[in-house]
């Protein structure tokens, strides 16, 4: 039994991994099992990303959560006092000033669960993901299906020819491909 001075230790969890994962669907299980022992939880998503909704985390089974749309990390500190649990999807749309944030919300006591892309449609570590995951406690990476070959796929393929960093899409902008699909794609389009 815990004394009546005994605080909750805070902690930080990453969910990552590529498009089409579960990443998101992981996010929504944590967060229900949450809300099912009666804790209090806040959601965050990116603004820019509306793609099924704009106030609700969506899954790509379309398993929903209501959240709270935000620009900018800072605004998850205006989280009232009683909040036990932060939850953050699309982490890599956020700024760097994310790691700073989820570090003072954990210091603080919060249960902080991140769910988001480890990497860009380059193969490169994508925003404050790969510091998030250095500091979290708790970091899972998950795997979508390689939809060439059936393998375990960690790379997130671009689809259209566009080189922004980001490109809100679904099947019809990305495909979920292992590391050797990957690769065979992208010298394919370099030819």
């Amino acid at each position: 039994m815990f004394s009546e001075n005994h605080k909750k230790s805070g902690c930080i969890e990453v969910v990552c991994g590529s498009m089409f994962s579960g990443k998101t669907e992981e996010l929504i299980r944590r967060l229900r099992r949450a809300q099912f022992a009666n804790q209090k939880i806040a959601i965050f998503k990116p603004a820019i990303d509306n793609r099924y909704s704009d106030v609700e985390v969506v899954s790509h089974d379309f398993h929903k959560i209501s959240s709270q749309p935000i620009a900018y990390a800072a605004e998850m500190l205006k989280i009232e006092s009683d909040i036990e649990v932060v939850g953050v999807d699309e982490a890599q749309f956020f700024g760097p000033n994310l790691v700073d944030v989820c570090q003072e919300l954990a210091n603080k006591g919060v249960r902080v669960i991140i769910a988001g892309l480890d990497t860009d449609y380059l193969g490169k570590p994508f925003g404050p993901m790969p510091m998030l995951m250095a500091v979290a406690e708790d970091v899972q990476k998950v795997h979508a299906i390689c939809v060439k070959c059936g393998n375990l796929a960690n790379h997130s393929h671009r689809l259209s020819k566009s080189k922004d960093l980001v490109v809100l899409g679904e099947k019809d902008v990305y495909e979920p491909l292992c590391r050797e699909c990957y690769n065979k794609a992208i010298a394919e389009e370099s030819k």
